[in-house]
């Protein structure tokens, strides 16, 4: 069981409704909702299915009302929002809401206790919901489930209308609507007693989520049919199984057997019993996807797909400490042919257009990945076959590339266009760049002078004797002209943009300086920049992108989403910092015992957090201010990419001799 909630929590809607659950398929589609099954965003739904895996995501199920008849009285099992009400109050009967290790609601209502279990199954656009009879002393027992389908873009949302093809095929045990062109049908296997037309919208569901980012936040949904189940000891569970393919409801067990044993294994893979270890050691695999016939990592849910930057510094915490090396030497391998012009993409659109290069970041951070994967496996022969598309990663950035990127004469390395962002700081309202940070921001730095050392080293290694001084040469160079031109004296820490004149924002960019595995500061420099950012940036779920002593500093992420946008990195934490935080207080610190159990400390906050938001996942971002409420996805693969690393190869040293060290768990 990797989280349970008893009623004092599902029954206050308030609590309930922030605490989210999530189901993927490794195919890019998902399932999701809160933990009383009322949709509090457009993107809450039972299948929402990867239609040209890992994107083309089309929200087919949103969700099932319920109602169960006991002796002929009816309860509802169901909640929504509707304006000004809530209705009904399904989740009054809600008696524990668990994920075990999927999730599973447990109802109580006249003596009757039931079990509602749902689940994707592995590889496939299906969804597997089963009600089961717990307990009961009643003879007539009936459980009624409508289907209520959105069939739209999961971005949008659907409103009734006339184009809607309201006929379905029905047989036995199953029926199989397509209600609009262009869409793939749903076929929906049973084990009812009956199935009864309906043809009703649900009109008017109210998406409190999305009314606070100032989007859609109104959906109607259209039932096609009701299926009764008749429930009892001689036939004690309800199936409905929701799938783009044929499947028949006796396939249920041997598919939910299949889905529990790959779990299993999943959770078996946990390198260390630390529960926070083996929490997210769960929640990794699920944003491992395909696409084509190799792999990559989704950013986040529910509504990011893949971003070659987000990939790149997510994959070592998903895959290299859970017996996923496989994974990432083909995602390694799956961008290194789609390189061009020295540069990895940043995103790839969601409609199969071609990729973005928008993006310094993630040509950089991949290098880094690949250092970590031969680290972490020893495969010199992987590195030896991507060394090409290395130094052409080096030489396009040394002779320029899209953007400006290019390498100065003194080593620094140059990137911005106008109206570009291409840093992680991307945010843009409209035309305006909220953080410009063009010509020569303090990580890229720090990226790139790890970025020459790696494949020098791997130069040296292959026998590219040129290569090997030409890159370590302008490392040199490099060191040489950063020290002397990032260095804020007065602050005792790095600037964290030189562009003619130099920004002394302190932001946490700087660490990147200090955490990467080649740095080029002193001992005494990083150990500044470590305090600096403590100082300032420290909370207990990451580091702010903001000092709040600076005046453009906003501690809340709140408004429409142009308001949420202009505050994206003025403030707002980012737990995935604390990844490389914590790498780099282990490294001033000389990894002793003492300062990584300090870590392991520091990390306790998480473990709460792990309950609050996205359950048994970490949030995308938080507010600066405290309480520092969860914000943007739930589910964030960088998070919780980073906070695994850090717990493996910084914490507890996997792999190494010295190992002693306790969890810090509260």
């Amino acid at each position: 069981m990797l989280a349970t909630f008893d009623k004092s929590i599902c029954g206050d809607l308030q609590q309930a409704s922030s605490r989210e659950w999530l189901e993927t398929n490794s195919l890019g589609g998902f399932a999701s909702s809160t933990i009383v099954g009322m949709n509090t965003r457009r993107y809450h739904g039972l299948l929402t299915a990867a239609t040209k895996p890992p994107v083309g995501r089309e929200l087919l199920l949103s969700k099932l009302e319920e109602t169960l008849v006991v002796n002929g009285k009816r309860t509802d099992l169901s909640t929504n929002q509707y304006e000004g009400a809530v209705h009904p109050h399904g989740y009054l009967s809600l008696r524990s809401f668990r994920l075990d290790p999927w999730p599973v609601f447990t109802f109580e209502a006249e003596g009757v206790i039931v079990e509602k279990s749902v689940f994707l199954a592995h590889d496939s656009n299906t969804v597997l919901v089963a009600y089961e009879l717990i307990k009961h002393a009643h003879e007539s027992i009936e459980l009624e489930v409508r289907p209520l389908i959105a069939f739209r873009d999961y971005h949008a949302t659907t409103h009734s209308n006339g184009a809607i093809r309201r006929e379905f095929t029905a047989e036995d045990g199953l029926a199989t609507i397509s209600p609009y062109p262009g869409l793939p049908p749903l076929h929906i296997a049973h084990n009812a007693a009956s199935l009864d037309p309906e043809g009703f919208w649900y009109r008017n569901f109210r998406y409190d989520v999305e009314r606070e980012r100032g989007l859609d936040f109104n959906e109607d949904l259209y039932n096609p049919f009701v299926l009764t189940f008749s429930l009892g000891s001689e036939n004690p569970r309800a199936i409905v199984i929701a799938s783009l393919d044929r499947i028949e409801v006796e396939q249920f067990e041997p598919i939910r057997k299949a889905e529990l044993d790959r779990r299993v294994r999943v959770l078996a893979s946990a390198p260390s019993n630390d529960p926070l270890v083996v929490l997210l050691t769960s929640a990794a695999e699920k944003y491992i996807a395909r696409r084509g016939d190799g792999f990559t990592l989704m950013a986040g849910y529910p509504w990011f797909a893949d971003w070659g930057r987000d990939t790149m510094i997510a994959l070592p915490g998903l895959t290299l400490y859970n017996g996923k090396a496989d994974v990432a030497r083909g995602i390694l391998r799956t961008f290194a042919a789609v390189v061009d012009k020295g540069m990895l993409p940043n995103r790839f659109p969601d409609d199969g257009e071609a990729p973005e290069y928008n993006t310094v970041v993630a040509t950089l951070w991949y290098i880094e990945a690949i250092r970590r994967y031969v680290e972490r496996t020893g495969d010199i022969e992987f590195a030896q076959e991507l060394y090409p598309t290395l130094v052409n990663i080096i030489e396009a950035h040394i002779c320029g590339t899209r953007y400006n990127i290019h390498m100065l004469d003194n080593g620094l390395l140059e990137a911005g266009a106008p109206g570009v962002q291409l840093t992680w700081m991307d945010a843009k309202v409209g035309d305006r760049v909220i953080t410009p940070r063009s010509t020569k921001p303090v990580e890229i730095q720090a990226l790139w002078y790890n970025a020459l050392l790696i494949v020098a080293e791997f130069a040296r290694r292959f026998g590219d004797n040129p290569k090997f001084l030409q890159y370590q040469k302008f490392a040199s160079m490099l060191k040489w002209t950063f020290t002397r031109t990032f260095w804020n004296e007065r602050e005792n820490c790095l600037y964290d943009v030189v562009n003619g004149v130099a920004d002394p924002s302190i932001r946490p960019n700087q660490i990147f300086a200090v955490s990467l595995h080649h740095s080029m500061l002193n001992a005494k420099q990083a150990r500044a920049v470590l305090d600096t950012v403590t100082n300032h940036l420290l909370t207990p779920l990451g580091l702010r992108t903001l000092s709040p002593k600076d005046p453009k500093y906003c501690g809340s992420y709140s408004g429409d989403s142009e308001h949420r946008d202009s505050v994206y990195h003025q403030g707002t934490v980012w737990p995935w910092l604390m990844g490389p935080y914590i790498r780099a207080l282990i490294k001033v610190n000389c990894a002793s015992a003492e300062i990584r159990s300090k870590a392991r400390k520091l990390l306790v906050p998480f473990e709460a957090h792990l309950l609050e938001a996205g359950i048994g996942h970490i949030s995308e971002i938080l507010d600066g201010d405290a309480p520092h409420k969860p914000q943007g996805c739930f589910a964030q693969a960088w998070s919780v990419g980073e906070l695994l690393r850090t717990l493996c190869e910084d914490i507890y040293q996997i792999g190494k001799a010295d190992q002693s060290i306790g969890t810090g768990a509260a």
